[in-house]
């Protein structure tokens, strides 16, 4: 799976790739099976914190399913043409918009609030689990708009916004301006931190199910000097500026909980760092 030269430069130039074909329709059919089963079994289970919130928030440190869909080989082939051989596993997230729902993504920059600054060492990969199509909902990019810095976002912490401060691009994108990403199962997106993105509600009878997958390069650190986590992927950690950890043994083990709770006090300081309240992840412990 790994990209071709022509597909490299196309990444560089507009900010983003797809579609790219990592696994079969069956396959992605059956991490959506098994996304399904764990919302089934785990919703009243007695976690500290929402189910929902483990999903869409570093789902890799407590399932173990999260994880190898974030080491998964022909995902890392197509990741490796645009961050090189050495990648850390930053994140895996599930956004999942119910049919005939109002859930939105507003337009917005991935590091705006991640205190990275104005990085190239960072990009999303979005793996489809189900159709994604303007009538489900699927994102839409706005071409070459990483050769932007960070611009102005307003907080509008909307209930059917799914991101955690419901941010927004303080400039008006036109409709024209916006591209499509229709990816079937199976399929993926490459998007770098800096691309304009976001999509609209779910008009269609099925679900759209997103899995987000976040790499960086080992050579990335906090702006504010925090020592933040990661899995080593692939390659090399030649810096040492990430804390390193393995997979979980089980989903929501003791430890791999303890973990977690690490990782989203230090993640929280820094993505509610200057908002008014709370957001809807990221809650203040």
């Amino acid at each position: 799976m790994k990209l071709t030269q022509k597909q490299i430069d196309q990444y560089w130039e507009d900010g983003y790739l797809f579609p790219i074909r990592v696994m079969s329709a069956e396959d992605a059919q059956t991490l959506r099976a098994e996304l399904e089963q764990i919302e089934a079994e785990w919703l009243d289970n007695g976690l500290p914190l929402p189910l929902n919130t483990y999903k869409r928030v570093n789902s890799q440190v407590v399932l173990p399913s999260s994880y190898d869909i974030g080491v998964n080989e022909r995902i890392l082939d197509a990741v490796e043409g645009v961050l090189g051989p050495d990648i850390l596993l930053y994140s895996v997230e599930f956004l999942t918009k119910e049919a005939h729902t109002k859930q939105v993504v507003t337009m917005h920059q991935d590091l705006t609030y991640w205190g990275m600054g104005e990085i190239d060492g960072l990009t999303t990969a979005w793996l489809a689990l189900s159709p994604a199509t303007p009538e489900s909902g699927c994102m839409d990019f706005v071409q070459a708009s990483h050769k932007n810095p960070i611009l102005p976002h307003e907080d509008t912490f909307d209930k059917d916004n799914l991101l955690s401060r419901g941010q927004e691009i303080a400039v008006d994108i036109a409709d024209e301006d916006k591209v499509a990403v229709v990816l079937q199962p199976g399929e993926i997106s490459l998007h770098h931190g800096l691309t304009i993105h976001g999509s609209g509600p779910n008009t269609s009878d099925d679900r759209r199910i997103g899995c987000v997958i976040r790499y960086a390069t080992p050579a990335l650190k906090k702006t504010g000097g925090e020592r933040d986590y990661g899995v080593l992927a692939r390659g090399e950690d030649k810096f040492g500026y990430f804390n390193l950890y393995d997979r979980p043994s089980e989903p929501f083990s003791a430890d791999s909980l303890a973990l977690y709770e690490t990782i989203r006090v230090m993640h929280t300081a820094v993505m509610m760092k200057g908002a008014k309240k709370d957001g809807a992840f990221y809650e203040k412990a």
